[in-house]
């Protein structure tokens, strides 16, 4: 556990005022979970980064989304949902994608600074952690699926598996994440490709076919206005994935001029590029349960295991059925591993606003997984337009509202130029973000269920972007900027001239030393403060926002690398050597 830090403020020398456990200063597999992440750490290429986080997207919910689209609504209707939510993603997901890249930050932290407020944003970790655990039970139920069909198992006991496996590899952190995308990805590609490989030379009229198919539940090949709301809003019910891709993106190394184009591209194709694949697999599981229909019945085609079968038969014959598990199996073990460790992240980030304390990324790991598990024993895969469909109507408000931060607030002048995630400098809420949020959420999830009438019900989703657009820059104009910051940043803010951004300082109450964006000055502790000992600290009662002295702290010179940065000398071959966590006593 984390200590509360005392307020002993003597020079005597000592340990630290806080000491960390050993899981929480262990930063290998920390992976600065709560934090700003250190140039230091960012030891990637931006292809490595962009590979990784686009390996996290092999899953095949898209599969099992997009036919039960389709099966519900018509081809047609089906078609322009997929796309109409395709493109919302896209074009929200960009502005997120870049503010991650360039800040080193993950989603939560992000939204602190993009209009929600430094407690405001707890609300939207719970939503981020509650995607992580709905997409790991989807995913699992499916691997569940496969192995019952490969070997029997029953899928009580599939589902257990399904969540052990993934604890050994999320444990280890990004490293063991990347090494796991980069090794699983020749497999994904071959099982990815091949069912419509096959079908393309033995049913070359299935995609023909496919395009006046009327689905399963007399919707007809027609288009239908409700129809394509409310297939819209189940697949919305994915635009959280950005969190996700932020949360590897955050590892992207500096933007230079020698990087530049391949940096733009890696955060675009890693960003909001995923969905563009993701719409690609929505309509071709889509097309594979079409096919598969007939030979397996509804049930099972809406099951991404049985419509791979199908498809591989005419050239596999027996070894299909092996083939289509072991890729099934792949898909979810790398998506999986995703979902684990972005709701470790995300639950991280909340317990540690509530309560003031951090035992380490990884024990977070555990509670994501039990809840996972419990819906998947509950068979949530039964339910499942019914469950994306709400859950977008919230989502989509929280991803709207900090994008429409982003391009219009921070561009008009209403919100500073830059992300500032630290306590020390932020009000508990910000109405622009939150406000806006809260009130989109409230109004369409009430037209969800029908309080409006059946056209509200069907674009309930489209109401919840709608509001939180015009809402957030509104009450930004409105407030004129006034809670974003609660007083200003006197050491790296956008005012002050930082000749290196990756000199650090060592922290008043855990000496280790940080670099200067994870550093605020703290009156309480008469010196700088990291952005993780500042969040847990339960004494201070916030006086540096609340009760402001005249009398600025004095900071000491900060220390710079040795080894110059590629902030500063962009042609320097490698960034420096990882920081030592041996400082954090915790053993």
């Amino acid at each position: 556990m984390t200590d509360t830090a005392t307020r002993d403020t003597s020079a005597a020398a000592g340990p630290p005022k806080r000491s960390y456990a050993k899981m929480a200063a262990d930063e290998s597999r920390e992976d600065y979970s709560l934090r700003y992440a250190p140039h230091s750490f960012r030891r990637w290429s931006p292809t490595m980064v962009a590979s990784t986080a686009l390996g996290g997207i092999a899953y095949l919910a898209d599969f099992a989304i997009g036919a039960s689209i389709v099966f519900t609504y018509g081809f047609t209707s089906g078609l322009a949902s997929i796309l109409c939510a395709a493109t919302i993603i896209f074009v929200t997901g960009i502005p997120i994608a870049r503010a991650c890249a360039k800040y080193g930050l993950d989603m939560d932290l992000v939204t602190r600074g993009a209009g929600f407020g430094y407690f405001g944003s707890t609300l939207t970790s719970l939503i981020y952690a509650s995607f992580t655990f709905i997409f790991f039970a989807l995913e699992g139920s499916i691997m569940a699926q496969a192995m019952h069909q490969a070997v029997g198992l029953p899928v009580e006991i599939g589902y257990l598996i399904t969540t052990l496996i993934v604890i050994p590899i999320v444990f280890r952190g990004m490293g063991a994440l990347a090494k796991v995308q980069a090794w699983t990805q020749p497999i994904w590609l071959i099982g990815m490709v091949l069912p419509f490989l096959v079908l393309a030379f033995e049913a070359p009229d299935a995609w023909g076919a496919f395009g006046s198919f009327g689905g399963t539940e007399g919707a007809g090949s027609g288009f239908s206005w409700v129809a394509f709301g409310l297939g819209t809003g189940v697949a919305l019910s994915l635009i959280a994935q950005i969190g996700e891709q932020a949360d590897y993106l955050r590892f992207m190394p500096a933007k230079t001029e020698e990087n530049k184009r391949r940096w733009n591209l890696a955060v675009l194709a890693a960003g909001p590029g995923w969905v563009i694949i993701g719409a690609a697999k929505q309509l071709g599981g889509a097309l594979l349960a079409f096919v598969a229909l007939e030979a397996v019945g509804k049930t099972h085609a809406l099951e991404p295991i049985a419509p791979q079968i199908e498809a591989l038969k005419p050239w596999l014959g027996s070894f299909a059925l092996p083939a289509a598990a072991l890729f099934v199996i792949v898909s979810q073990i790398k998506i999986n591993v995703t979902n684990a460790y972005s709701g470790s992240l995300s639950w991280s980030n909340f317990f540690s606003r509530i309560t003031h304390r951090h035992p380490g990324r990884v024990w977070y790991i555990f509670l994501n997984l039990a809840i996972a598990l419990t819906l998947m024993e509950m068979n949530m895969f039964a339910a499942l337009n019914k469950l994306l469909g709400f859950y977008s109507n919230v989502g989509i408000a929280w991803i709207v509202a900090v994008a429409a931060d982003l391009v219009i607030n921070k561009r008009m002048g209403w919100s500073p130029p830059y992300i500032e995630f630290k306590r020390a400098y932020l009000y508990a809420v910000n109405p622009a973000g939150f406000g806006s949020m809260v009130i989109a959420s409230v109004v369409s999830i009430l037209a969800f269920f029908g309080l409006f009438g059946g056209y509200a019900e069907a674009f309930s989703t489209f109401i919840a972007a709608g509001l939180a657009v015009v809402l957030c820059p509104l009450i930004a104009w409105a407030t004129k900027g006034k809670y974003y910051l609660a007083r200003p940043n006197p050491v790296n803010g956008p005012h002050v001239e930082v000749p290196d951004v990756t000199a650090t300082h060592a922290c008043s109450v855990c000496e280790t030393a940080y670099e200067l964006p994870d550093i605020a000055d703290c009156p309480v502790q008469s010196g700088p403060i990291c952005s993780l000992c500042c969040s847990l600290d339960a004494e201070c009662k916030d006086v540096c926002r609340t009760s402001p002295s005249s009398v600025p702290v004095l900071m000491p010179v900060p220390t710079v690398p040795s080894v110059p940065s590629v902030l500063t000398a962009p042609s320097a071959p490698s960034a420096p050597p990882l920081p030592s966590v041996q400082a954090v006593r915790g053993d």
